[in-house]
């Protein structure tokens, strides 16, 4: 025998397979008729390995566990819990760190995707096999499978490893999840070109694909890791997980905010001590309190409930969230990256068009659903009428093995799809398979065979007289007719004008099929080919497509008016691609890119291309990345959405994965941040406007807070820069911060949509969290809610010399200037002095109304009052503290109408989002 690395080539030298004829690979893996013996077995199994995906190496749970604290803000929170701790009150400490543990469990259970969209994979491959060794038949585990065993392949078997065919019958295989191609793809031990696209390679069998039809033998190529799946596999573990727009500015903006809170505290203290001499011990506890004033201790909580109330909002859309972030990065997505079979189209096969000798006849109605009407220059007619039509269509039930049932209120077909598409037409006209069989019932068949292209029956009707019905391949049942069914009766067949009409229908994406009859009865009573060799009529040619969804036709509309740009990503042929494109305004008056084109590509030219170009056809799994890749690189936030396998690495990929969770495969749904529990592409354009939502009141809320920190930092400062007596304690700041700041800030989380949210074009991934505009916001405010608590402030303690009665109205100042200002927070831009503004979120008044008990248990309570020393306040200085929530409001709203009646205010709303290239 010879030496194994000369039979065997090794991973890295293997052959194209599907380019070698079946005696060559026989020949090349010494596999003959009697199959492998188990020594050789047993030594290719130790060479190649099992025939099994090999699982990643998982890091620890308490690595993962202790990763998630590895964020900046929830630095910050650390950090402001050590202030606390080091102050003495417990109760915020455990506060904060509650907090910080709760972010990092969300993270901890939220991350691992990528583990078990691994695991959904491995669980693809068969568990057994049938194969031929020591020159008889077993049945093995499929884990055993080696390179040259030869293994038999019938209807309804997942195919276990990749496998070279030698020998089919009627062989028939579901390549949808691995190619995108929505119709089972017929297969032989035909050899192809080195460049053909994975899904024409039709003398190959590939691993994780499913036998609808048909049997086979093969002789396995590859195994575990080496095949097409286990590629798959290799790409999802190579790619890493990408931080959302919305991490990357709350990463961006805490780091800021660190160093600025940080650089202000040692700067106040070196001068307070070096410049107005204050002691180091009493600085020091200023400095504390200035960064309690700054750090935003709520933010990170504020942002989690903010996006988990928008998960709940999207689950009530069908739209399942994975992954907490996915949320806001949907609002910020700019171009949606859709695969089609199943995505984009219903996968169910519908007859569209239906040509016959004298008129073209549209079909209405999609999917399985019994329920359309045939339709001639758009008005509705009865086949009866044409009796040509009627014949065809009465043809495509009988000439049938499939089988159209209800199931829990949904229609499905048992068979082929193509033949479904036939049955339903039927069921349109009112010609069911129930009553086809009873009146026409069948006599005898010729099944369909790829090399004869063409399925026939034996019938008699009511009246007892025999018939023959063809279907197949148009050029093929050309041949055999000779006449052609008019509305006068039959007539000399037109070959020039169906060869004309058959390719203006495939130039639609329609696929074709020809229908024929003959009334007669076999030569020799039963079916044989020599009765299917000429004499027939040619009734017509029908044009089945897999039609896209009506609502996906709405949603990628509404897409394109929000500014995103929606790309088809589809395994399936150029032709089917773009027809369905054209359905859909996708890369309309564009030419659509195949696979091997994107393959010669070098990444500057598909960076180009991808922004360009709007249809991919006869994409591969590593062409669905490299244009995910591509987009990102041009600084495109993507959304990638899809079903099978095949799309698994580029779901992981993109900024946010959408699967689809009634037909899509486990191995998408595990990559992917959201599945769609309906399937329908239209919720990915509710999820964009939830996430749009999502991220408007983020900035609210970062837009209400932010001036409530900056206002207490600005006190704190002046007091230290001017040397007066500190107006907030650091507990005092501390309450301001954690009990009264954040319970109201969070009624912004319950803010619904504004209108016209969707009229907007998406924001650019690089914008920062605070504009240009939101600095000059926060400091307006801040510089506002300072005067007013400041100027009480320092009037009580020059009226009255009561230092705690002072304090009091100071915070109590701080307080009412953000109720005031939280209602002024409902919009960025627009007035809120109406009775939606005040009244229009029922959680902003109940945020209000529990704040207010909160604060006058401050000013009362005789426990709180030792806590914090605080005291009780008269009428007056209630009217004085409430004048002062009212300067923040009436101020605000006034910056708000200028800004609305100048140029600047469509600039400020519109012009840093920038449009997606049309």
């Amino acid at each position: 025998m010879k030496d194994r690395s000369t039979t065997q080539p090794s991973e890295h030298s293997q052959p194209n397979w599907h380019t070698l004829p079946a005696a060559d690979v026989e020949r090349q893996l010494q596999s003959g008729p009697e199959g492998l013996t188990d020594g050789e077995v047993a030594r290719r199994l130790a060479q190649h390995g099992l025939n099994r995906l090999a699982p990643p190496k998982h890091r620890s749970a308490l690595r993962r566990l202790l990763g998630q604290f590895h964020n900046i803000l929830l630095y910050v929170m650390i950090g402001a819990a050590l202030i606390t701790a080091i102050l003495g009150h417990w109760v915020d400490t455990g506060v904060l760190l509650s907090a910080v543990l709760i972010n990092a469990i969300i993270g901890f259970i939220q991350e691992g995707k990528a583990e078990s969209a691994l695991d959904a994979i491995r669980a693809m491959l068969s568990p057994h096999a049938t194969v031929i060794r020591n020159g008889s038949r077993q049945q093995i585990d499929a884990a055993d499978l080696v390179p040259g065993d030869r293994v038999l392949l019938v209807s309804g078997d997942r195919v276990p490893a990749d496998v070279r065919l030698v020998k089919t019958k009627e062989l028939r295989i579901e390549e949808a999840a691995l190619t995108g191609e929505s119709l089972p793809v017929e297969k032989d031990t035909t050899a192809v070109a080195p460049d053909a696209p994975l899904g024409d390679r039709y003398g190959m069998a590939y691993s994780g694909t499913l036998v609808v039809f048909g049997q086979a033998t093969g002789i396995v190529v590859a195994t575990g890791a080496t095949t097409e799946l286990g590629k798959i596999n290799q790409m999802l573990t190579g790619i890493q997980n990408l931080n959302t727009p919305l991490l990357r500015q709350v990463d961006h903006f805490g780091r800021w905010l660190a160093i600025a809170v940080l650089a202000a505290s040692a700067a106040t203290f070196v001068l307070g001590t070096l410049w107005r001499g204050h002691p180091a011990a009493e600085m020091f506890m200023m400095v504390v309190a200035l960064a309690a004033s700054a750090i935003p201790e709520g933010l990170p909580a504020i942002m989690t409930v903010t996006l988990a109330l928008g998960v709940q909002r999207m689950a009530q859309r069908n739209a399942i969230i994975r992954r907490l972030p996915a949320v806001e990065t949907l609002g910020s997505v700019t171009v949606i990256c859709s695969d089609k079979t199943g995505t984009l189209t219903r996968n169910e096969m519908t007859v569209q068009r239906v040509v016959c000798a004298e008129q073209v006849f549209d079909v209405t109605g999609v999917g399985y659903e019994p329920v359309g009407d045939c339709r001639l220059a758009g008005k509705i007619v009865d086949p009866e009428h044409y009796p040509a039509l009627s014949l065809a269509i009465r043809t495509g039930v009988l000439c049938n093995d499939a089988h159209l049932q209800q199931q829990s209120q949904q229609w499905r077909v048992m068979g082929d799809p193509t033949e479904g598409a036939l049955l339903v037409l039927g069921g349109k006209v009112g010609f069911s398979q129930h009553v086809a069989d009873g009146a026409w019932p069948r006599l005898d068949s010729i099944p369909f065979e790829s090399q004869h292209r063409f399925m026939a029956t034996y019938h008699h009707d009511s009246d007892g007289a025999p018939w023959l019905f063809v279907k197949g391949a148009p050029e093929r049942i050309l041949e055999i007719c000779s006449t052609q069914a008019g509305h006068a009766g039959d007539q000399p067949i037109d070959l020039d004008y169906w060869r004309r009409m058959a390719v203006d229908t495939a130039a639609k994406g329609l696929r074709l099929l020809a229908l024929a009859c003959k009334r007669a009865a076999p030569a020799s009573g039963q079916l044989s080919f020599a009765d299917v060799a000429d004499g027939y009529t040619l009734l017509a040619l029908v044009g089945i497509i897999d039609p896209p969804r009506e609502e996906a036709i709405v949603a990628v509309d509404e897409c394109h008016r929000a500014g995103i740009r929606v790309k088809m990503i589809t395994g399936d042929h150029a032709e089917t691609a773009r027809a369905i494109g054209a359905q859909l305004a996708i890369g309309l008056g564009k030419p659509a890119v195949t696979g091997a084109e994107v393959a010669l590509m070098d990444d500057a030219t598909l960076r180009q291309v991808a922004m360009d170009v709007d249809v991919f056809a006869r994409a591969s799994p590593e062409h669905k990345l490299r244009l995910v890749q591509a987009l990102q690189n041009h600084g495109q936030v993507v959304a990638m959405t899809g079903d099978g396998v095949n799309d698994a690495p580029a779901l992981k990929r993109a900024d946010v994965g959408v699967a689809m969770g009634m037909k899509g495969t486990e191995a998408a749904k595990e990559a992917s941040d959201m599945v769609l529990a309906d399937d329908n592409f239209a919720t990915i354009a509710a999820a964009v406007r939830e996430g749009r939502a999502v991220y408007d009141n983020l900035k609210k809320f970062v837009l209400f807070m932010l001036p409530t920190n900056g206002g207490e930092a600005l006190v704190v400062i002046a007091a230290i820069l001017f040397e007066l007596t500190l107006p907030l304690t650091p507990a005092q700041v501390l309450w301001i911060n954690m009990v009264t700041s954040s319970t109201l800030g969070l009624a912004l989380a319950f803010e619904p949509a504004e209108r016209g949210i969707m009229g907007r074009r998406p924001r650019p991934p690089g914008q920062a969290l605070l504009s240009g505009f939101f600095i000059w916001r926060v400091l307006m405010v801040s510089v506002l809610m300072m005067t007013g608590a400041l100027g009480l402030f320092l009037w009580e303690l020059n009226s009255s010399g009561n230092l705690e009665a002072a304090r009091t109205m100071a915070v109590n100042a701080v307080v009412m200037a953000e109720m005031f200002y939280l209602l002024n927070s409902r919009s960025i831009f627009a007035s809120v002095v109406n009775r939606q503004g005040l009244t229009g979120n029922a959680y902003v008044l109940l945020a209000i109304a529990a704040c207010i008990p909160l604060q006058l248990a401050f000013t009362y309570a005789p426990m709180l009052q030792s806590l914090f020393g605080s005291t009780g306040l008269s009428p007056l200085q209630w009217l004085q503290v409430l004048g002062a929530g009212l300067l923040v409001f009436c101020l605000a709203e006034f910056e708000k109408l200028v800004i609305r009646r100048t140029p600047l205010a469509s600039w400020i709303e519109n012009g840093q989002r920038s449009s997606p290239q049309r």
